[in-house]
């Protein structure tokens, strides 16, 4: 099944405007996914891109957004915290539900895992959640930043450098994180967990997967993820967890095909997938097609110009006519 995507924005936990992605099946959709990125990270890692397209390919819908103040959302890292980047998880939530349909699955990549476990009680209609090389102790977070603590504490606010880039970390997000309990909400989550990990994760050990199987109850799955590293930044381990994900994920949404085409539409409708400078996905009725622009215009020429369409119509409009 081929898959589309769209940007959409909703507002977040501090009012700002935050930018968000929904991959889309083609055809019908069977339920709703959301997708919490890494600490510092954005929407757009490889790990996010290659599990929501993988569970679109299978008729699930996934929004991945940047928390605030990340990637192309609004605000002010330095005024963000944990529990700002649940609230926007949450908010998250009520946007999909209000527009589109509540997520069925919650799935949380490294800090993201933390934060959806944390969440999940407030999103009534989540059937499973996954995380993938989350922290079972938030506060885990503080020990990429460890030498600068002092410095934080001191005044107010500090930049540390993580994975190359400069970050400003405040106190309060130090304070917030000290005063988690990750395993608590394990404990109550009432929903089925899949904790994916990889063993020789260096950033968030293997320890911490154990923790937060231990804490939940059943169902819970556990998957190694061998040699992975923690960003998953190796396509083919992307790749890898995306299709265990989905296989697993299948068992917890509908698989009714009557439903299979509820959200098409009369009319047509045409939305930017994200690929290239010009493709766009054109849902016509029943039929979907894509509209580019020639390699030498700077586009993927995966599809008719604009302007190839506008031919088209008109010539088939005049042959109709006679």
């Amino acid at each position: 099944m081929s898959t589309r995507s769209i940007r959409t924005t909703f507002a977040g936990s501090l009012g700002h405007e935050l930018a968000a992605r929904l991959d889309l099946p083609s055809a019908g959709i069977r339920a709703h996914a959301m997708f919490a990125h890494c600490f510092t990270c954005t929407k757009d890692i490889v790990a996010a891109r290659r599990i929501a397209a993988k569970l679109a390919s299978l008729g699930i819908a996934v929004l991945r957004f940047d928390f605030t103040g990340l990637g192309s959302s609004e605000g002010e890292f330095q005024n963000t915290n944990f529990s700002s980047n649940v609230e926007d998880l949450v908010l998250a939530a009520s946007h999909l539900r209000t527009h589109y349909r509540a997520p069925a699955i919650l799935i949380g990549h490294s800090l993201g895992g933390a934060a959806v476990l944390a969440a999940a009680h407030r999103i009534p209609e989540a059937k499973a959640v996954v995380t993938i090389g989350a922290p079972s102790d938030v506060a885990h977070v503080l020990h990429q930043f460890q030498a600068r603590l002092d410095d934080i504490e001191r005044d107010g606010v500090a930049n540390v450098t993580l994975a190359g880039r400069t970050f400003p970390i405040s106190r309060g997000l130090v304070e917030d994180a000290k005063d988690q309990a990750i395993e608590r909400h394990v404990a109550n989550l009432r929903k089925a967990l899949l904790v994916m990990h990889a063993p020789r994760d260096q950033t968030v050990g293997i320890e911490h997967a154990t923790a937060i199987f231990t804490a939940a109850k059943h169902p819970k799955s556990f998957v190694s993820l061998d040699s992975a590293d923690h960003l998953l930044s190796d396509s083919r381990d992307a790749a890898y967890a995306a299709e265990v994900l989905a296989a697993w994920a299948s068992r917890y949404v509908p698989q009714d095909e009557e439903n299979a085409g509820e959200d098409r539409h009369d009319g047509v409708v045409v939305a930017e997938t994200g690929v290239g400078k010009f493709q766009n996905a054109i849902d016509a009725g029943r039929h979907r097609l894509l509209a580019d622009e020639p390699a030498s215009a700077g586009g993927l020429d995966s599809g008719p110009s604009p302007y190839d369409y506008l031919a088209a119509a008109l010539g088939a409009s005049f042959l109709h006519s006679d």
